[in-house]
């Protein structure tokens, strides 16, 4: 058996990034929504670094105006994440997006994302959660309003709050308001840091926001006594090696830290963050660090039992996952 043929378990998918390019320039064709500056001559997002990558990705959500796109947008990203052997996934859904903060207009959305979840789930096994995610550089007031919206519709299928968006704006504790909203109404809890914002923004979503997960989470590595806290505390980091290097964080697959962070105890998780920006995929993810790292069957194996004990689902869920993943295991 390859790696790549394993069943995985996905925690960290931002669904707008997720959107095949064709099916963005499709819907903008239909729309006659200017695209301009989106696509390279291949067809491909181009960006020249993280900042330019946010411009360009908020540029091509303008052509997803209503909860069909969403719909439709959801099951294109499934289908795929599906033929890439992953069977549970967590996104992250932005209400800014998805109504412009406006609760009414969320709930729309969200019921098409959600039948367009279930068609998947029916259609190829793949089961979704959502993530409400502030937009970090959108602002704290901003970031209250999708954390009302996360906490009106919190339940089997909203799940989490989880903040993404440029790590340079503001500090975390900005927006403690909206995570502890979100923890009164029994939400999980996952933030993006130790990325750009180096080491010291992973010990403030700790210690601010008291989170669960961080996504990313890599430049940790650059403080010891942070790495021992985030084995001796269990705190999962939603690694995406693919990303890191696409966006310039690490020059090559080699310097990436994710071996050395577990192999400090650290409790890793492997997902593709936005794959068609990074020319990633889970399969392409697992190759990759088979090749690098040397990650076995085995190695995979306790990576997914890691997600499936971290993710934000209910119990019966998990339990489910843990037995598909450990009889393609046995």
């Amino acid at each position: 058996m390859s790696v790549t043929d394993l069943p995985k378990v996905e925690l960290h998918l931002h669904i707008e990034g997720a959107a095949p390019p064709a099916f963005i320039r499709g819907l903008a064709q239909e729309k006659g929504v200017n695209l301009t500056g989106v696509f390279d001559e291949q067809g491909n997002y181009a960006f020249t670094d993280f900042w330019h990558f946010l411009k360009v990705y908020e540029a091509a959500t303008e052509v997803l105006k209503t909860p069909e796109d969403f719909g439709r947008l959801t099951r294109a990203v499934l289908e795929e994440s599906a033929a890439n052997g992953v069977i549970y996934t967590e996104a992250f859904l932005s209400p800014d997006f998805c109504g412009g903060g406006d609760l009414g207009a969320w709930k729309e959305y969200l019921h098409a994302i959600e039948e367009a979840a279930r068609a998947a789930e029916a259609a190829d096994g793949i089961i979704l959660k959502g993530i409400v995610t502030p937009v970090r550089h959108f602002g704290p007031e901003k970031a209250k309003k999708s954390a009302l919206c996360a906490a009106e519709t919190a339940g089997s299928f909203i799940t989490g709050l989880g903040m993404g968006g440029d790590e340079k704006a503001g500090k975390p504790g900005d927006f403690a308001y909206a995570f502890d909203m979100a923890r009164e109404a029994g939400l999980r809890l996952t933030c993006h840091a130790g990325e750009w914002g180096g080491p010291e923004s992973v010990r403030q979503a700790l210690d601010d926001l008291r989170v669960e997960r961080i996504g990313h989470g890599v430049r940790a590595i650059e403080d010891p006594a942070l790495v021992e806290r985030l084995a001796e505390d269990g705190i999962v980091l939603e690694v995406c090696p693919g990303s890191n290097v696409a966006l310039g964080l690490y020059k090559t697959w080699q310097d990436h830290p994710v071996e050395r962070l577990r192999e400090a105890g650290v409790k890793v998780t492997v997902s593709t963050d936005d794959p068609p920006f990074f020319h990633t995929t889970m399969n392409h993810e697992y190759d990759r660090l088979a090749d690098t790292f040397g990650w076995d069957e085995g190695s995979f194996a306790e990576i997914n039992l890691t997600a499936a004990r971290a993710a934000f689902c209910d119990e019966e869920t998990r339990a489910a996952l843990i037995k598909r993943l450990e009889a393609a295991n046995d």
